[in-house]
């Protein structure tokens, strides 16, 4: 069955959700809202009533999606109305990607803003006329009352609809050109001085005293981080490292369990929204071995292999694949799960312990949090570090932190997003396989290697469609349904990339190859210059969207320039260059407008700057080991790194001796090969 399609059902008046394969749709399930799915049923059973729809977007760890699911969905009088006046569509932005950005572009066209929950109001063309995010139920924070805002709707839509057709056609259009703005083939030459746009502007945005940009709420942004990093500059890579710490050492980063929440409310990194998102615990990894690898301090390893640590224990099927988020409220209090009172600690730790763990996670009976929506939960602490540790204190921390977080497992947890999403887990597999890499002299990599290549594995066997597409979704018990987008390929095929760097089994970058080809025949807009984010076998909607600025995810666009220019790199194939750079020079005004929301495209304009490096280390496994930790020891952003066991299968390892031999080449011009670790070493640090 088509995406957007579902079976259609006998009696328009009860709620279909209950068996959809989203977590989210299946939490309103029970509202006595008649809930349609989004399907072409729903508009027919609009157009036979003559009502509008009325369309809301969220995902099941979004917070304000709960609060106006409680005060709203579940009131009968509200559900009431909404029945009688409007066929209401329930969406899940994470299942439906493409769905939620074009309506978003209309909330964001319309009121200036956007966010989840989204609300948006629909003709029988799918058109938008009328759109917001949160109503509450009762007049309040600069807004009508959601019961209001229907009426509102509905007199509309009975006394003036020519008004609102007219609105929707032309909301229509303007979506419409967006999606089709793009550069001609021949605006090839960037503005002098370009790649120093975000270096000069990222400063003035910079927290000297917190990290990160611009003030609260304060969102970790780890694609302008990852830029920061691979540039080189020394000020930009302190702004990244200082962030970093800065995050690593505040609340937002879980101090007991690894990983990091979704932002900070403040501008502190000290009370962060709670939940816990797989994208953002998979770029955060590998930006935190990208300043372990800039800097030699062990704190950001630690950051990373604790993030990892959380995704396998918590985030992780049995299979192989990982889920999407975790929410920030349990039992409808936000945090509950992971925060402390001095008494809790006590009752843990004992009183001698507690009291100096306390003072260094800053536990105190006032407490630093307070769930404002339900204050009879009290006020609570949430750890993070403010005071130093003497030595034998160090020494004792993993271990009462061990029992610490032992003690929180037992306590009701927070709701797991239980669907598993190709894009997501392609972040992943690119974090596993460079702690694989990067940590490996440690003795840990195999581990983390294992562990990616279960997740090709089980993508490939779950995911994979027999042309080579790959599904979006998946939900345990549920067939994939939704056709895989661009964000989908791009980034499982970076994901393979960095697990070939990482491995050297060839069998991931081939595959790579392989959704590299999928993305220019399904995505590529050659008139426009840039690629659209759902493929021709898509739902058709209003228009076929085309996202490069970074949101909480590297921007797919961004995401297919890199795949290109790494096929470029290891295969000599030109339209990867060529497509990479038509995206860049297409979205040259945003780039100087907004770098600080563009970092992926940032590093994709980079990687066309940087010089044609290729670092070749051939042998077995074990000759080629110690000049693999070398190579680990360097941030090498834009480097196609080639191990094998052979001298065959990619054009830069043809015609060259094995036996643990390291061959670096810049633009096609080689070094003397390396076969011990120092020489290598030198050859390295001479790249600068």
């Amino acid at each position: 069955m088509l995406a957007g399609m579902s079976e259609p059902t006998s009696s328009p008046g009860h709620n279909r959700l209950g068996s959809e394969s989203s977590p989210y749709l299946r939490q309103h399930a029970g509202n006595p809202v008649h809930w349609w799915p989004w399907c072409d049923e729903a508009f027919a059973e609009a157009r036979r009533r003559d009502v509008p729809v009325l369309l809301s977007i969220g995902y099941s760890t979004c917070h304000w999606c709960h609060v106006m699911a409680h005060e709203s969905f579940e009131d009968e009088g509200t559900a009431a109305q909404m029945n009688e006046g409007f066929v209401n569509i329930k969406v899940d932005r994470e299942e439906r990607p493409d769905v939620d950005s074009i309506y978003m572009a209309a909330t964001q066209a319309m009121t200036g803003q956007g966010g989840w929950p989204m609300t948006v109001f629909l003709n029988h063309d799918r058109q938008p006329f009328h759109a917001g995010t949160y109503y509450p139920p009762r007049e309040g924070l600069g807004l009508p009352s959601f019961r209001r805002m229907l009426a509102a709707v509905s007199d509309a839509w009975e006394h003036r609809r020519a008004d609102l057709d007219a609105n929707a056609q032309a909301l229509t259009a303007h979506i419409q050109a967006l999606s089709r703005s793009g550069a001609p083939e021949q605006a090839q030459d960037w503005p002098a001085g370009f790649l120093k746009r975000p270096l000069d502007v990222l400063p003035q945005l910079f927290d000297p005293q917190a990290g990160g940009f611009g003030g609260a709420p304060k969102f970790p942004s780890p694609t302008t981080l990852d830029f920061l990093l691979k540039s080189g500059d020394r000020q930009g890579q302190a702004m990244a490292l200082h962030t970093l710490r800065q995050m690593g050492r505040g609340g937002i980063h879980d101090q007991l369990g690894g990983g990091f929440h979704r932002y900070s409310v403040d501008a502190a990194w000290l009370v962060p929204h709670f939940e816990k998102m797989l994208y953002d615990n998979a770029q955060l990894t590998r930006t935190l071995l990208a300043a372990f690898q800039v800097s030699g301090d062990t704190e950001f390893a630690d950051m990373a292999r604790g993030t990892l640590g959380y995704l396998e224990r918590e985030m992780r099927h049995p299979a192989g694949g990982f889920f999407s988020a975790q929410d920030a409220d349990t039992q409808g209090v936000e945090g509950l799960t992971s925060t402390w009172t001095p008494a809790e600690l006590e009752a843990v730790l004992g009183q001698e312990d507690a009291d100096w763990v306390g003072a260094h996670y800053g536990v105190t009976e006032q407490g630093n949090f307070e769930d404002p929506h339900r204050r009879d939960a009290g006020r609570r602490t949430v750890l993070s570090q403010t005071g130093p540790l003497t030595p034998e204190q160090r020494q004792r921390l993993p271990e009462l932190r061990a029992r610490l977080l032992a003690a929180r497992a037992q306590r009701p947890q927070p709701h797991r997003d239980d669907k598993v999403l190709t894009s997501w887990n392609g972040l992943v597999l690119a974090a596993l396989a460079d702690a694989g890499r990067i940590l490996g002299a440690a003795g840990e990599g195999e581990h983390w290697l294992d562990l990616a290549r279960q997740n090709a594995a089980w993508v490939r066997a779950v995911l994979r469609q027999p042309d080579g597409t790959l599904w979006h979704s998946w939900l345990d018990g549920q067939p994939p349904r939704v056709e895989g987008l661009l964000e989908d390929h791009a980034l499982y095929g970076l994901g393979l990339v960095a697990l070939y760097q990482a491995s050297g089994e060839l069998e991931y970058l081939d595959w790579a190859r392989e959704l590299w080809h999928i993305v220019q025949r399904d995505f590529w807009d050659e008139e426009a210059g840039l690629f659209h984010s759902s493929g021709g076998r898509a739902e058709t909607l209003l228009t076929r969207q085309s996202s490069a600025f970074d949101a909480a995810v590297i921007s797919d666009n961004a995401a297919a320039a890199l795949l290109g220019l790494w096929m470029n790199r290891y295969f000599s194939d030109e339209a990867g260059e060529r497509l990479a750079r038509r995206t860049v020079t297409s979205h040259l005004t945003e780039l100087a407008q907004a770098p600080h929301g563009m970092g992926g495209l940032w590093q994709a304009a980079a990687m066309l700057e940087a010089p044609h490096t290729e670092l070749a280390i051939i042998g077995t496994q074990q000759e080629r080991a110690p000049l693999e930790q070398v190579a680990a020891e360097f941030l090498l952003p834009y480097v196609a790194l080639a191990p094998a066991d052979a001298p065959q299968g990619l054009p830069v390892l043809e015609d060259r001796e094995g036996g643990g031999t390291a061959y670096l080449c810049v633009n096609h011009a080689c070094q003397l090969p390396a076969r011990d670790p120092q020489t290598l070493r030198e050859q390295l640090a001479a790249l600068g």
